[in-house]
């Protein structure tokens, strides 16, 4: 019997390992939502404008004060958007980079960054309301998840920084050519209606360059969140030499393509940290483009 359309959409979008498009979801049907209160309040079915009670209420404010008494905003404000093109804009990006960014790491890599630079940047933004000289802006409340994927964007082209991708009219570009485009673009119109919110984007960055370089330096943030099971002591008697999957010509030479397939390919399944120090080296290697003449 063939699969009926719904079934394969939902098969292929919602039971994967990736939970973009959950947070796509939720972002794409509040704006729905909230828009079609106002179109009920335009054609006269609401006396109430439930669309300015929601962008106002589920946005974060630039005030300390106004936040203690909508705490909720911290979770609600990455989900708000107002335009529709910001809204697309968006969401072409936390696919294409979430999409990444689960190519070489795990889920719960992705989840850490992406929650932990809401909240980060949600809390550096809150606190900046202190500074009067930030308050005089266009707009003193922010909404959408511009913070999260600022961070990933820094995370993936501080991984893999020579990685290449093919865009239409300009052939090849390097990751970290897109990534520096993107982030002095979005600092710059971030900036000139909330210049609080430019701050806190570039906070956020630069957390998701510290995130990776933690990584390459062998230590995973995101284990904050793994739950340790506690298991019984076992002896394990170890070899004193170790064989490794990729036999060296030299140090200091750049491994195939071959290797670095096997890399992702194990990445993809186990995490970055499933991965040996000489794997680790040898990723790291590849994404400086160390090759010797």
């Amino acid at each position: 019997m063939k699969e009926s359309v719904l079934k394969a959409f939902w098969r292929d979008t919602y039971q994967g390992r990736s939970p973009i498009p959950f947070i796509i979801s939720v972002q794409v049907l509040l704006f729905v939502l909230i828009h079609l209160f106002d179109l009920f309040k335009e054609v006269g079915l609401l006396q109430i404008s439930v669309y300015d009670l929601a962008v106002d209420h589920l946005s974060l404010p630039l005030s300390f004060n106004r936040f203690l008494q909508q705490p909720w905003s911290i979770i609600t404000y990455p989900f708000l958007y107002t335009g529709l093109f910001e809204l697309i804009f968006d969401c072409l990006w936390l696919y294409w980079m979430g999409s990444m960014f689960l190519t070489f790491l795990n889920k719960r890599q992705f989840l850490f960054v992406f929650i932990s630079s809401l909240m980060l940047g949600g809390a550096v933004y809150v606190g900046l309301g202190f500074i009067s000289a930030l308050q005089r802006s266009v707009q003193v409340s922010m909404h959408t998840s511009t913070f999260a994927i600022g961070a990933l964007v820094a995370a993936v082209a501080t991984l893999v920084p020579r990685s290449e991708v093919r865009l239409f009219l300009f052939g090849n570009v390097q990751l970290k050519t897109i990534a520096i485009i993107y982030v002095a673009l979005e600092l710059i119109f971030i900036s000139l209606v909330n210049k609080a919110g430019g701050v806190s984007f570039l906070v956020m960055v630069f957390w998701g360059i510290l995130f990776t370089q933690a990584l390459r330096n062998g230590k995973d943030l995101s284990l904050f969140w793994k739950v340790q099971k506690r298991s019984r002591l076992k002896v394990v008697h170890k070899n004193k030499i170790q064989t490794t999957a990729y036999p060296y010509r030299h140090q200091s030479d750049l491994p195939n393509q071959e290797e670095i397939d096997e890399i992702l390919d194990k990445i993809s399944v186990g995490g970055y940290e499933s991965l040996t120090s000489q794997e680790k080296e040898v990723l790291f290697k590849a994404s400086k483009g160390d090759r010797q003449s």
